[in-house]
């Protein structure tokens, strides 16, 4: 296939069973697929692509203030050739703001989920940035419950495992290609760490994904299509059922460096305490256990996020 699949949403709740079959045969075939008819407000996205835009060019050191040492990026501001793919020794050409979930007061997991914080320079960027998270989290629940069926489990199997998952709005802004920057692109090669990936803005050229026979493939939408892929959390909890597939936005070519790049991926994640553990049935003597030894999904993200250089 020259694309990865598209398909409507609505089919979820009018054809559910061919839904859920096509969606999960898309995800063995290539880890991604692309909704449509998703429920979620062009007008949401459109008011947050403008907002992030308005971010970005702020002058640096307005945007340094809103960067949280010692946090690893996991709430507000990550600068320019920070990130680093696992595995490679050049810096990811990009910037990018983080928003988590709000947590009320005393509750536990604030201990790993820090508050989020609001650049006071951009109007209303709380109310969009926050109603796009919700927007994202709630479609990424109703996708989970597809998911869920496919591997033949209560549809609500993931719901109280992911209500208060440790989840990211991650609007990034890839900059003009400078002179100087011919070993870096705009991110490496790499798998996702969360459940699922849900994509605003892949509609721009240059997200790539690794085919099954060696070759990228890749991966531009039309219209309200949001790409949903599968992360290494889900991969491992099924075993390989679902595979996380590797990923990469290249340089463009000619003219076409000189202009910037901007997407919004929310990484969906289980709460942090949630046990990633193979479930039983993804198991099988053609399909060996993998990974013996269960992990939470916090040290997980620890343990992965030492491996981009983010802490």
């Amino acid at each position: 296939m020259s694309s990865i699949p598209s398909l409507d949403f609505r089919r979820l709740h009018t054809d559910r069973d061919v839904f859920v079959a096509e969606l999960g045969k898309s995800y063995e075939d290539f880890g991604f697929v692309a909704v449509t008819h998703h429920g979620v407000s062009a007008e949401l996205i459109e008011q947050a692509y403008q907002l992030f835009q308005d971010f970005f060019a702020l002058p640096e050191a307005l945007k340094q203030a809103y960067h949280l040492k010692g946090l690893g990026g996991a709430r507000g501001y990550t600068g320019f050739g920070i990130e680093t793919a696992k595995d490679s020794q050049y810096p990811d050409l990009k910037e990018f703001w983080h928003v988590g979930r709000d947590l009320p007061a005393g509750h536990p997991y604030r201990e790993v989920m820090p508050d989020n914080i609001w650049p006071h320079e951009i109007p209303h960027f709380r109310d969009i940035a926050y109603g796009l998270f919700k927007a994202l989290d709630e479609l990424g629940r109703q996708m989970l419950r597809a998911i869920a069926l496919y591997l033949r489990l209560p549809e609500h199997y993931f719901d109280a495992k992911i209500d208060l998952g440790n989840s990211i709005l991650r609007p990034i802004h890839y900059p003009p290609i400078q002179p100087g920057n011919s070993a870096s692109v705009r991110a490496g090669q790499h798998e996702d760490i969360n459940f699922i990936t849900l994509l605003i803005g892949s509609s721009a050229e240059g997200l790539q994904l690794l085919r099954r026979d060696g070759s990228w493939l890749p991966i531009t939408t039309q219209g309200d299509a949001i790409v949903v892929n599968i992360g290494d959390m889900l991969q491992r909890l099924t075993n390989h059922v679902l595979p996380s597939t590797t990923h990469r936005v290249v340089n463009p070519d000619g003219a076409k460096r000189l202009q910037p790049r901007y997407s919004i991926p929310f990484f969906l994640h289980p709460n942090p305490d949630f046990l990633i553990e193979t479930l039983p049935h993804c198991v099988t003597a053609e399909r060996p256990q993998r990974y013996p030894e269960p992990i939470s999904a916090h040290d997980y993200l620890m343990q992965r996020l030492r491996e981009i250089k983010l802490i």
